[in-house]
């Protein structure tokens, strides 16, 4: 289960520059044609690519170089990091300009006409600002009101459509479960009722 280096082709580069390896062991380890390698060498291929140190980036260890250049019928291991990529990254607070500032209440107006069923704190969330300020803005006794031009916060860069979408399908899922729960609830009463 040996996976591909970082940047296969700048690691080739190195490789080639830096090792007696064979040409198969190269194009072995970095997922390349040897044929790729073999014009890596001859400099027909990756005119300008920088090589990449993968001793460096702790994928190789000095070591392995070293056995496999003794031996060409033994690949190269690729040193398996304990470097977790988390997919779900932790969103970053946006610096917003003076510019752009407006465009949030603006953003947050145009969501609770398009999208009424996302509550306040999901707006506020979405947006980027207080929930109080959302529910001002829904019930039209913010500050501002009358000069708010509802505008699509993910045409302003604000959020991803990705996010948007989200947000709707956890309102969808909310709005379901609430419906379920005042059924059971109408289906209790009834219940107690006959009794």
């Amino acid at each position: 289960m040996s996976n591909a280096p970082l940047m296969p082709m700048a690691t080739a580069v190195w490789l080639v520059d830096n090792t007696t390896l064979s040409f198969k062991q190269i194009a072995e380890f970095c997922k390349l044609h040897e044929v790729e390698v073999q014009g890596i060498a001859d400099g027909e291929v990756a005119k300008g690519i920088k090589g990449y140190n993968p001793i460096i980036s702790g994928q190789l260890t000095r070591e392995e170089i070293e056995l496999s250049s003794k031996d060409t019928d033994r690949p190269l291991q690729i040193k398996s990091t304990d470097v977790e990529v988390a997919s779900d990254e932790k969103k970053v607070k946006r610096y917003i300009p003076l510019s752009k500032r407006q465009d949030k209440p603006d953003s947050a107006l145009w969501l609770i006409r398009q999208h009424n069923m996302l509550k306040d704190s999901q707006i506020a969330k979405l947006v980027g600002i207080t929930k109080n300020s959302v529910t001002s803005i829904r019930n039209k006794s913010y500050w501002n009101y009358n000069n708010l031009n509802p505008k699509d916060p993910v045409a302003l860069n604000l959020f991803s459509q990705k996010d948007l979408v989200e947000a709707l399908e956890k309102a969808e899922r909310r709005i379901k479960r609430e419906k379920k729960e005042k059924e059971k609830a109408k289906q209790s009463k009834e219940m107690s009722n006959i009794e």
